[in-house]
């Protein structure tokens, strides 16, 4: 499994990758990123699904951007052309993979900007190279282990939040997802684009340890202070021994 996250807000856009891959009985840690960057642009991937497909579908990926003579002048046609290059490798190996019980599975998040874009742009890329932009009303998209951090950014996430506090719920996105999912961990690998600038930055377990404390303590003693005058009926009965009827 893989926990990517992708956020946009009004003041740029913010990505979030763990690092664990599980291969048979073996676990590595490995980039689920991979960034470009050019005259007047630049671009990142994080995707999840078949290590394999990912690979593949990223180098013919690397090599026609590499090939182009001109950037692209707007994200979405260069998210055409990683969908170009999915669809290719499905072609590929979509048969053989199924013959061997394997399903073709990838998913990607894609954002940047280009030179014709009048703001940076984030999509959601599904296994058969259609997609969809994410926009101001649901400001971010998870792929790989979807459910678990979801709550928080729901309750928490607006598209006119800074950058900085995107990041902070989408750390602890990554925290719900790892204490939930043993297939999903650190180092924990970040994007950040603003401005024209497209920044990484990676942290380990012990960079977001007092954090991670520091919420889960909290949590507990808000539920310790949750209003409770609702629950005395249903426990009224219990302290007066009455059976239930």
């Amino acid at each position: 499994m893989t926990f990517c996250l992708g956020m946009r807000v009004r003041e740029g856009l913010v990505g979030l990758a763990d690092t664990r891959i599980i291969s048979g009985n073996e676990c590595l840690t490995a980039r689920k990123i991979a960034t470009y960057r050019g005259e007047g642009y630049s671009l990142f991937v994080m995707t999840s699904g078949l290590r394999s497909v990912r690979d593949k579908t990223l180098t013919y990926f690397a090599e026609l951007m590499e090939d182009r003579p001109e950037p692209f002048a707007r994200t979405f046609k260069a998210v055409n052309a990683f969908a170009e290059q999915l669809r290719r490798v499905a072609a590929e190996d979509k048969h053989a993979l199924e013959e061997s019980g394997l399903s073709f599975s990838i998913s990607a998040l894609i954002g940047g900007q280009f030179p014709q874009d009048k703001e940076p742009k984030l999509y959601l890329v599904y296994p058969q190279g259609n997609w969809v932009e994410i926009g101001p009303g649901t400001p971010y998209a998870i792929i790989g282990a979807t459910g678990y951090g979801k709550p928080v950014l729901d309750r928490t996430l607006r598209f006119e939040d800074s950058l900085r506090l995107a990041l902070k719920v989408g750390c602890l996105a990554f925290d719900s997802t790892r204490i939930s999912a043993s297939d999903v961990d650190f180092p924990l690998d970040v994007i950040l684009y603003a401005n024209g600038v497209l920044h990484e930055h990676r942290y380990e377990r012990h960079d977001l340890r007092d954090v991670n404390t520091w919420w889960q303590d909290r949590l507990r003693e808000l539920v310790q202070k949750l209003p409770s005058d609702w629950m005395d009926t249903a426990l009224r009965g219990l302290a007066e021994g009455k059976p239930d009827s």
